[in-house]
């Protein structure tokens, strides 16, 4: 794309020079230069070429009430008049942390009424892995080290957090995942499912749960951690059967469930919580992205009442972040949580935006190239095959790319997991809105099908 705006070419000059993207080969965005996004309204950002863009990924899953919300920007400027700083360690605290703290209890599931503060959701996951060794050694189990995970789920890109998840090529770079992490197949009926029914398939993979803990030794596995439905590997929403057999297992078992919930939590499932909405009833609950709704980093760990009586009785927890519960972001969090319910978005989601986006989506699966489309509440993956009929692929070809780029050129942003696009727009997100979404995904896949037919 030739930059009309000089302006651009010096931003991208900038990045050139001093700046080193996350996710990013740096020689090719260096040839290629990045799109500058510079202002938002809604569910819309604008480049510094003028374009109009529907975001249909909320950022990183995250902008829940949409860009431009004035009550953020104002509680965080209140607040960073009255208290811009102060620490929480050394018997402190201060009362936007406080406050949010029992905010967040109130619409957490029952039972998980204490917050430990980070700054992101790879913190918050850190955070868990140390908490969860702590409170078994608390309990005179220290061998209860390791964690548990899936294949293809995320967890962060910290150290303990890219270790926590299953995805290959992030392991490939830093000798990870570190000692005492150990995954399992995920629940991927499409790309993974074989001859199996997904009914077959999804008590097949929770299976895998207690073939692992029974392979490791119950004494000493210490956590079971997973996403309600998994995010950046793709969408993928588990079969009807699995998360029952998974609540049977975790049941019979004596380890602790851990839901990654930063980006099902804060109605992205139409529930406050992916764990509200499959009934799931964890010990602990990573949280972060919609919390804040993106506009300042905030992430947490929600833990359940019968934990945080045994972590009482063990002395420190020697863990703790310069910026945990940061008065500005826990202001900004609480105001956020406020338009959440005062203005009932999450109910409206639930009732009326979701069902509506769940079933535009699905008028997709009549595309050629599309082999399956499926979501909940504002999660939403699109299929690319060569065959719908054997779900075969287009080897090579990196079709997700290609149809990622055309919508990058025609005003939508959707998400490439390897052959699989992926949305999550704002909650607040309207049904005209909607409309726009569906009508420019199946115009950018008609532009990738007539690529792949030249």
């Amino acid at each position: 794309m030739t930059n009309k705006n000089p302006q651009t070419r010096e931003w991208q000059n900038l990045s050139n020079d001093h700046h080193l993207a996350p996710f990013s080969d740096f020689k090719q965005l260096k040839e290629v230069g990045p799109r500058i996004i510079t202002h938002a309204k809604g569910v819309y950002l604008w480049d510094s070429e003028g374009h109009k863009i529907l975001d249909g990924m909320a950022g990183l899953w995250c902008v829940a009430i949409g860009y431009g919300r004035d009550e953020l920007a104002d509680a965080a400027s209140q607040q960073m008049r009255e208290l811009p700083y102060y620490n929480l360690f050394f018997m402190t605290a201060h009362p936007p942390v406080l406050e949010l703290s029992k905010v967040i209890a109130q619409i957490a599931p029952e039972g998980m009424n204490h917050v430990f503060f980070t700054g992101s959701g790879s913190e918050g996951n850190d955070t868990m892995l140390r908490m969860v060794r702590h409170y078994w050694a608390i309990k005179g189990q220290p061998n209860k080290k390791t964690i548990i995970s899936r294949k293809n789920g995320y967890h962060g890109s910290t150290v303990a957090g890219a270790s926590l998840g299953g995805m290959t090529y992030m392991h490939e770079q830093g000798d990870l995942p570190i000692p005492g992490i150990t995954h399992i197949p995920q629940p991927y009926w499409f790309g993974e499912g074989g001859d199996m029914s997904p009914e077959e398939f999804g008590i097949w993979a929770a299976n895998q749960l207690e073939e692992k803990i029974l392979e490791i030794g119950v004494d000493n596995v210490g956590a079971f951690i997973a996403e309600p439905i998994q995010g950046a590997g793709g969408v993928i929403v588990p079969p009807d059967t699995y998360w029952p057999r998974i609540k049977e297992i975790l049941a019979k078992y004596d380890i602790l469930f851990v839901a990654d919930e930063v980006i099902c939590g804060f109605g992205r499932t139409g529930e406050w919580f992916g764990s509200d909405f499959y009934g799931l009833k964890p010990d602990m609950m990573t949280i972060a992205k919609g919390l804040t709704s993106g506009y300042i980093p905030m992430g947490g760990l929600i833990v359940r009442d019968e934990v945080v009586a045994v972590l009482n009785e063990g002395g420190d927890f020697n863990h703790g972040f310069t910026y945990s519960g940061h008065p500005v972001a826990a202001a900004v969090a609480l105001e956020n949580i406020r338009i959440l319910r005062d203005e009932k978005i999450i109910e409206k989601v639930q009732a009326e935006t979701a069902p509506y986006l769940q079933k535009r989506l699905r008028e997709l699966n009549d595309h050629p190239l599309v082999g399956e489309v499926r979501g909940v509440g504002m999660l939403g993956a699109i299929e690319l095959v060569q065959d719908k009929a054997t779900r075969k692929r287009y080897e090579g070809r990196g079709v997700g790319m290609i149809c990622r780029q055309f919508c990058f050129d025609n005003g939508l942003i959707m998400r490439a997991v390897g052959d699989t696009m992926i949305i999550s727009p704002p909650l607040v997100i309207s049904k005209d809105e909607i409309d726009e979404l569906v009508t420019k995904a199946r115009k950018c896949l008609d532009l990738t099908l007539e690529v792949l037919q030249g």
